[in-house]
């Protein structure tokens, strides 16, 4: 009887095999969970560009081929109550409050939200508001006494609309300062072009941190009078 048990049980040995064996298939699986993580968070980031590319158009549509103001340039956001700026003008396209009426009623969007507002990878930096995606600061800026017309941007598919950014800014672009855009998903980066597609790039590619490196395939430059300001960006 004391023979059959000893049998059936497990050595010392082969408990320490067995942990062994288990720790090296945990280390196997867990980075390609950690990828596959990472790139549910990048392909839910691109479809909320998508939403605010959709609702751009359907605004053009409705306001004479005009399009939505960027908001506040290279200052944080503070001013949140123009309807005009595109936070406040596109939500309602689909189906959402506009950002100013999220923030009176105590309901701004935050990271970690499940939100068209919110990339799953942002994390808040600080600041008055948090928005983690900004419009092209030179797209439609407010010192241009009119909103730049859809049809007035040269080769619209390849100028940039709204690109991942820091948090506190309403506007973005290529820089070495704080608005600069943000390459959160593995060092790769979503942009919304102004046709209304989303890629993924490079931050190297597009210049995050670094400044508009003057790419073909990304365009910051609109063909409009903004863009006489974007050397201060």
């Amino acid at each position: 009887m004391n023979l059959r048990r000893n049998q059936a049980a497990f050595t010392l040995i082969e408990l320490l095999i067995t942990i062994a064996i288990i720790a090296i298939l945990a280390a196997l699986l867990l980075p390609a969970l950690a990828r596959a993580r990472d790139k549910t968070r990048a392909v839910q980031c691109a479809a909320n560009l998508r939403q605010w590319g959709l609702a751009g158009r359907m605004y053009a549509d409705d306001f004479s081929d005009f399009l939505p103001r960027r908001g506040q340039g290279v200052q944080t956001l503070a001013l949140i109550t123009r309807p005009d700026d595109w936070f406040n003008a596109l939500p309602p396209y689909f189906t959402q409050p506009p950002f100013m009426q999220l923030v009176e009623e105590g309901q701004p969007p935050a990271a970690g939200d499940h939100s068209v507002f919110i990339c799953p990878d942002a994390t808040d930096p600080g600041g008055a508001y948090f928005l983690c995606y900004g419009q092209n600061m030179n797209l439609s800026p407010w010192n241009l006494p009119m909103a730049t017309k859809f049809s007035a941007v040269l080769q619209p598919s390849l100028v940039v609309a709204l690109g991942e950014s820091p948090g506190p800014y309403a506007s973005t672009y290529p820089s070495t300062q704080a608005y600069s855009i943000v390459a959160r998903h593995v060092r790769r980066i979503n942009l919304l072009f102004l046709t209304g597609q989303v890629q993924a790039f490079p931050g190297s590619h597009v210049g995050c941190d670094e400044g508009d490196p003057g790419r073909p395939d990304v365009r910051w430059l609109t063909g409009t009078p903004s863009d006489a300001q974007a050397g201060n960006y």
